[in-house]
This record gives C-alpha cells, structure tokens and sequence, in this order.
C-alpha cells in the first residue's frame, strides 16, 4: 500500500512506524556521546577531544566525551556495544579494543565486529619507546641497544608500564621482549595519563606510548626518548630512530590507530553523515598540521573502507600476538 508523506507525518507519534525513521530525519536533536575507553590524557583522550568540537560545530549539537576506562579499554567498548543504535552514542576505539583484544582476552563481553558499525579511521600513530630520565641516567640507557644489553644483564629489573593489558602499547612492549630476547616487568594502568604520570615521577623506568601524549613530555625534558616503534621515523621527531633501525632490531613494527565506531544497527544515513563530516574535519589546514605536529597522521576512511581495514588489523594483531606470547587471564 501506498503511504503518502502527510499519512507519514501523522503516524510519526505511533509505533506503527520504525522509531530509527524518524531519528534519522532530525538527527541530532541533543548532544551525541563519545566514549573514550581510557583514562583522560592518552592519545585517545586527545584525538577524541580535537575532533569533538568540529563535529559540534559541523551538526550544531555538543559532541561530549565521557571517558571510561578499564580492562583494555573493554569497559567502555561494551558500553557502546550494549548502547542505543540511535546515533547518540558513539566509541573512539583503538587498535586494542578492536584489533588486539580478542587475541588477548579468552573471552569479551562483546564482539568488534559484529556488535559495531565502522564510521571512520581518525588518525594512525607511531608508538615512542620513552624512559625516566634519571633512570636512563642511572643505567646509562641512552639508545635502544643499550637498553637491550642492560635488560639482558639485568632481568626483571625493568618496569614497563602500559596502557592497560592489550593495548597496542602493551604489545608493542610485548613484541620488543619476545623480538629480543628481555624480560622487564609490565604493569598495567587505566590509561596513557596515569602511566604517564608515574613513569615522569619514577615509579615506572618505561614505556612504549602512543607519540602524541607522550611528545610533550619529550619536548618538556620530563621523558627520554629512545626510538620510534613504526617502520619510518615519524616527522614530529625526524631525528629519533626507529627500533628497527636503532636496536637493530630488523622486522620491528608496531603503531596504533583511533576511530570513530557507532554500535550495530545504526541508521546507515547517520553513519555516512558523520564520518563525511569527520573527514572534511580531518582534511582542514588547522586540525590536519595540528595533528601531524602531534604525531598523528589524520585519515578519514569511508566505513567500508574502515571495516576492510578492522578485519585486516585483526589478523595482523592476531599473529603478533601469537609471537609475543601475550594473553591477559
């Protein structure tokens, strides 16, 4: 049966119509969610609080973060997997929570791909190997490979702090261990900004973080940086080696990336709305230079081309996994 537009509009109230019909025409009509998995501080933290103001600006509705850490980022992904599919709720999520952890983790409260609809790639970054300073100082640590000759002599007497357990940050530690034969301790936090904080302090002697939260502090004096962990040297510190290179540790690589997920059974026109707007966002002069001089380099995917670039990521954490010998109980 034919259904006109005014028959349409007045069975807009009724529930004889899909709810997502109207939500979609009026999207959004109140401020949409972005949930960070981890701890304020990391580089999710930061990529998700420089894209959300654009997004306002492009929908005129606030794009609020709400952070919630825990379990490798597992917490908040589940969130938003178990969240209304109605455009409101949305995940900045990494490399971890859908490329690593369920290599990691025996079993999560969620599946990343089927519980998720892609929206788009935000950005790609290098990890940075990154030491105390007065701790370097003390072990005479200045280069990759006097960090490798230190942690054979000396086992278990390194901390390595992370992220949280299967982060990339966790595993790029991970696969240095395996890929050279060390062994340092690893700790996990809730977050790049609280391991951050205790390896600036000395509680921690390293860590393998994501470069844009870690380059302040490198620029600052408070972090020694050692190498990049991506196969080229990254252009926020051109000088610094990568660990291939510097260790030489040949075959090393390890980077992270961030984007933009909504959970499954979003409206379809919602989701292309946002990763165009997310684009446009990404390609403007300000917000491009402003990542690339963090250490980001900003993409902007179609969904589809996101989800081909999820599956691929998943496979390929899979087997880094399987190297490293890395499981979270």
């Amino acid at each position: 049966m034919l259904v006109h537009r005014r028959q349409v509009l007045a069975l807009a109230g009724s529930a004889l119509l899909p709810t997502a019909l109207f939500a979609q025409a009026g999207w959004p009509t109140k401020p949409v969610r972005i949930v960070v998995p981890f701890a304020p501080g990391g580089t999710t933290d930061i990529l998700a609080r420089a894209l959300a103001p654009e997004l306002g600006r492009a929908f005129g509705q606030p794009f609020i973060i709400d952070n919630k850490p825990g379990a490798g980022g597992n917490v908040g992904a589940d969130m938003v997997a178990k969240s209304a599919p109605d455009g409101y709720n949305l995940l900045m999520g990494t490399v971890g929570t859908h490329g690593i952890n369920a290599s990691v983790y025996p079993k999560l409260p969620f599946d990343p791909i089927k519980d998720f609809a892609p929206i788009t790639l935000v950005a790609g970054v290098p990890n940075v190997l990154v030491m105390n300073p007065a701790k370097a100082e003390a072990t005479k640590i200045h280069s990759v490979a006097e960090l490798i000759r230190y942690a054979k002599a000396h086992p278990g007497q390194l901390n390595m702090a992370s992220s949280g357990n299967g982060t990339s940050i966790h595993l790029s530690g991970e696969l240095f261990k395996s890929m050279t034969g060390t062994f340092m301790v690893h700790f996990p936090y809730r977050g790049s900004g609280p391991a951050l904080l205790d390896l600036i302090g000395g509680t921690m002697d390293l860590m393998f973080d994501n470069l844009p939260s870690a380059l302040p502090q490198i620029k600052a004096g408070k972090l020694k940086a050692l190498a990049v962990t991506s196969a080229q040297r990254s252009a926020a510190l051109p000088e610094l080696p990568t660990i291939a290179e510097a260790g030489p540790v040949p075959g090393f690589e390890a980077s992270s990336w961030f984007g933009l997920l909504a959970p499954a059974g979003t409206p379809g026109d919602i989701v292309n709305r946002i990763q165009q707007e997310s684009a446009k966002a990404l390609a403007t002069p300000a917000l491009k230079e402003r990542l690339l001089s963090q250490g980001a380099i900003p993409s902007g995917m179609t969904p589809a081309q996101f989800a081909a670039f999820i599956a691929a990521e998943t496979k390929k954490w899979a087997q880094v996994v399987k190297v490293s010998g890395a499981k979270v109980d």
